[in-house]
């Protein structure tokens, strides 16, 4: 009998939910949804007329042109005559110019003069010859002779300028510590040169000595004799427009100071 009933509740749940399957009837037609019509897309081609973006006339004026006026003189004229004062091997930073010094500032003419009269002033007591005799301000050595890695020690563009304050117009070295090098460049100040044999041992403080930049050379008349230099090349330009920001005034790379 229990099963009877289940059959027959089975029955009536299934002739109950029957009706709920089919909602639309077949004779009811579905509602109608109209699509717009869309035509296909056309796509011209271009008329022989079309100038691109990229070809538009645009006047550009470039900044950096060099006109004979502009460029600075060539150095290939250019000498050095005078006493030479000869130093030896890895002169330091701090013996071309103390740190006690480095308050002073450049910029500044009657600064700038002091601190030429610093120049070389921390070299030892072994050099019984001192680089600027005392009370004076400027040296009577013009050309510098060193040995290996001269200006080494810190980055003080003070160095280079202490040099050039004092009156010195070029270094003539074995080899260079590389910063040194580069603000004696940058700063214009003296022009770092290099040698090709020791000349620091052949040369003596007082000798009269003549540099000429054309011909690469050193001549050291109290000796009678030449040495070859390694040519300045591009550097000779810059330093002997002023430095980095004169040379890139006077050839348009910057805006000059009176515009």
């Amino acid at each position: 009998m229990a099963a009877s009933l289940i059959r027959t509740s089975y029955s009536s749940a299934f002739a109950f939910s029957s009706p709920k399957a089919s909602v639309y009837s077949p004779s009811v037609s579905p509602p109608s949804i109209k699509v717009p019509a869309f035509s296909p897309l056309t796509v011209k081609p271009l008329s022989s007329t079309f100038a691109p973006h990229a070809v538009r006339a645009i006047s550009l004026a470039t900044h950096a042109t060099l006109t004979p006026s502009s460029v600075p003189a060539d150095t290939s004229t250019t000498t050095f005559h005078g006493l030479c004062y000869v130093v030896g091997d890895n002169i330091d930073t701090d013996q071309i110019i103390p740190a006690e010094y480095l308050t002073l500032v450049p910029s500044n003419p009657a600064e700038y003069e002091k601190l030429g009269s610093y120049a070389l002033v921390g070299l030892p007591s072994s050099y019984a010859t001192r680089f600027i005799e005392p009370n004076e301000t400027k040296t009577k050595y013009s050309i510098v002779i060193g040995g290996a890695n001269f200006g080494c020690g810190s980055s003080r563009e003070h160095a280079p300028v202490a040099l050039g304050a004092a009156g010195a117009k070029a270094v003539v070295a074995e080899s260079y510590a590389r910063i040194f090098f580069r603000n004696s460049v940058a700063t214009g100040e003296v022009y770092p040169l290099e040698s090709e044999v020791r000349i620091c041992e052949e040369c003596k403080t007082g000798d009269v000595v003549t540099i000429e930049l054309g011909e690469s050379r050193l001549i050291n008349h109290t000796t009678g004799k030449e040495y070859k230099l390694k040519p300045i090349g591009d550097a000779g330009p810059v330093i002997d427009a002023g430095g980095i920001f004169a040379y890139a005034r006077k050839t348009g790379m910057i805006p000059s100071e009176s515009n």
